[in-house]
């Protein structure tokens, strides 16, 4: 029997938890320097007799900045940026938007449903983590916030982890509890049995249908209205005006018959085309900003430049299908890779007096030039014979990557703002190889989880993928700082003796209660304790007492170990778990943001885990 005695230091700490609470919940200040703030309160214990020491020893108040769970939180945001470097995030992005278009309902559902595959065989955190940089190409290529994807994507990353007996710790934990718990049942009991690796799938994937569902019903109610982002190439009303430039991209198909079957791209641009044709794609060779001699075949696709109506006019004149979207050239073409710029030549720029031809731009700098503006006049016509002068402007488009190396060349001043991220893709085997090592270690080997990803991590920068600069930059210190500093509540928690305090205080209630209310109870209390300490913690203490309930009440106790252990994924009223620390700072989400959303997804996630438990156990 739990002993009840209300001590000083469960006192202490079950007030520092509600002093915790009320910042986080009312935002009197930053969740990072809250969760700090309860750290220093927690060492301030030590001065104080009366706690033998303090509530967490001090030799043990740092413990969380060297957990495994914070480390290998580090080690999954370098290996995401390390992979992102490489360009493999904005393939990753691209099939997501070719399979879901670009509308807001039709993105959640690939990318969550994504996640949440992913996180059954992974901990939630590692694949939120390195979907985080694929969710924000999506958003920068649609315009859609960041903050309409990240919380359905986060939300579902953790019910990812219900759907296997790998895709959480509190299940990964459970047997060993059961085998544990086996050890002393009477000697007249059953003894429970493990749970195979797919015992729980039925309910993960109830509970991660309810999830994605709630969003695509709820979403547009509950999540954060944010105006839409602006696309780089999307303000191209400039363009228009001054040069007479439309820069959307338009995607087209050569059909069977056409009349461009056969020539080469410089005979079809000299047949008075409106438009530029800035790719080509004949088979699986895709070319950008291809050569003038580059042929044209049946079947090939072609990216164009141009406006609308004029573009349709020329697909059918030529027997060209024209497509909705972006598809073979989603990748290469989009606003975060490539757009238009304009370039001046300076006055010492020995460019001054050669032709286009001459230069050969587009070969040396893969830029196509699309007219050049002089004093004030616009000239878009026989532009490579066309002989520079200082002061003009080359409007030009060109990957974003190949205007890095132009900006960095002082014969060319280049005044449009653009996206400066250099990617790697040479370094796309290096990042593979640091991907997939780590990923074996996590799935084949006993390595600590955070360990076998550290591998991965200091692969990336032993490979050059990334810099030793660019990898502490990928790290989100907020994210690193609030669990970290929340660490050691749970432990006071524990060693105090305030959470088996609370636990025994409300397991006295349920004498006489119906076996499915006692099941109930269980769940909310182990959801509530998952909120304000590890879900691990929560697991350990919780499921011997739902145990010694169920055997006295002739309950199946396995089915009450396991309603423990899922009902600890049920966190989404707070950002105390790591995926929604990770995601509150990038998508600028608030506590209230979190508690609008999580108070309907915690209500379904009992009704549905409980309903399939009683349907399968």
């Amino acid at each position: 029997m739990i002993d009840l005695a209300l001590t000083n230091e469960i006192i202490a700490v079950l007030t520092i938890l509600a002093f915790a609470v009320i910042l986080f919940v009312f935002e009197v200040v930053r969740v990072d320097v809250a969760a700090l703030l309860v750290l220093v309160l927690l060492g301030l214990s030590s001065q104080i007799e009366a706690f033998n020491g303090g509530l967490v020893p001090v030799y043990q108040l740092f413990d969380g900045f060297s957990s495994n769970a914070v480390m290998s939180i580090i080690a999954v945001m370098v290996i995401g940026a390390g992979l992102d470097k490489t360009g493999v995030m904005g393939v990753m992005a691209a099939q997501i938007l070719k399979r879901a278009g670009k509308t807001e309902s039709k993105i959640t559902l690939v990318l969550s449903s994504c996640v949440a595959v992913i996180s059954s065989f992974m901990q939630n955190i590692g694949a939120a983590a390195l979907f985080l940089p694929v969710a924000s190409r999506i958003s920068r290529r649609t315009a859609i916030p960041l903050s309409r994807l990240l919380m359905p994507m986060g939300f579902c990353a953790i019910l990812g982890g219900t759907m296997t007996m790998v895709g959480s710790s509190p299940l990964i934990l459970l047997n060993d509890l059961i085998d544990s718990a086996n050890l002393h049942f009477p000697d007249n009991a059953i003894p429970m049995e493990n749970f195979g690796l797919f015992a729980v799938t039925p309910i993960g994937v109830a509970l991660i249908a309810t999830g994605v569902l709630y969003f695509l019903i709820f979403g547009k109610r509950l999540l954060p209205v944010a105006e839409k982002q602006t696309l780089t190439t999307e303000n191209l009303q400039h363009y228009r005006d001054v040069y007479g430039i439309d820069g959307r991209i338009f995607e087209v198909a050569v059909e069977q018959g056409s009349d461009l079957d056969g020539l080469v791209l410089g005979q079809v641009q000299t047949r008075g085309r409106s438009g530029w044709i800035l790719g080509i794609k004949n088979s699986d060779i895709t070319r950008i900003i291809p050569e003038q001699n580059t042929s044209i075949q049946s079947g090939s696709v072609l990216a164009i430049m141009g406006a609308r109506k004029e573009i349709e006019a020329y697909a059918s004149d030529h027997n060209l299908t024209v497509s909705p979207f972006l598809n073979e050239f989603a990748d290469a073409l989009n606003p975060t890779t490539a757009g238009i710029a304009e370039i001046v030549i300076p006055p010492d720029s020995d460019v001054a007096g050669k032709t286009i031809s001459d230069l050969d731009i587009r070969k040396r700098h893969g830029m196509r030039v699309l007219a050049v503006y002089r004093v004030d006049t616009v000239i878009d016509e026989e532009l490579s014979s066309l002989e520079l002068q200082t002061g003009d402007t080359l409007v030009v488009h060109s990957r974003w990557q190949d205007l890095i190396k132009v900006s960095n060349d002082r014969r060319f001043a280049v005044v449009t703002d653009f996206p400066k991220e250099e990617f790697r893709p040479n370094k796309l085997r290096n990042a593979s190889l640091a991907f997939f090592l780590a990923l074996g270690l996590v799935l084949f080997s006993d390595l600590p989880l955070a360990l076998s990803l550290m591998v991965g991590a200091v692969g990336m920068i032993i490979g050059r993928v990334l810099d030793v600069e660019e990898a502490y930059n990928a790290v989100s210190w907020q994210t690193v700082f609030l669990l970290a500093s929340l660490i050691p509540l749970g432990m006071a928690m524990q060693q105090s003796g305030a959470a088996a305090y609370l636990a025994a205080l409300a397991l006295a209630f349920m004498d006489g209660f119906p076996v499915w209310g006692i099941q109930l109870f269980l769940a909310i209390i182990a959801t509530v304790f998952t909120l304000v300490m590890s879900n691990v913690g929560a697991t350990v203490l919780l499921v011997p007492l739902g145990i010694q309930m169920a055997l006295g009440v002739g309950a199946d106790p396995a089915m009450f170990a396991l309603t423990i252990a899922l009902a600890t994924s049920n966190s989404f009223l707070i950002p105390t778990h790591q995926v929604n620390a990770l995601i509150m700072g990038p998508a600028g989400y608030r506590v209230k943001d979190f508690l609008r959303a999580g108070i309907g997804m915690t209500a379904l996630f009992l009704v549905v885990m409980l309903v399939m438990l009683n349907i399968f156990y």
